[in-house]
């Protein structure tokens, strides 16, 4: 499973870095920083929640 995040569409809620920070984080507008591409175990759980819930649809599972 590979993340994409389109920096474009992100509105900064930070729901993605709550779900995992050790696979996103946010620069210091507040815009999304995908800082894992392929996320395993947990991680990776932690990742599919955080793409469930942007708000802006920011981000996308790739398999």
């Amino acid at each position: 499973m590979k993340i994409l995040a389109d920096r474009d569409l992100c509105i900064g809620a930070g729901l993605c870095v709550t779900s995992s920070e050790a696979v996103f984080d946010q620069d210091d507008d507040g815009i999304v920083l995908l800082l894992v591409e392929e996320p395993e175990g947990a991680d990776a759980q932690a990742a599919e929640q955080a793409v469930s819930l942007c708000p802006s649809g920011a981000l996308r599972l790739v398999e």
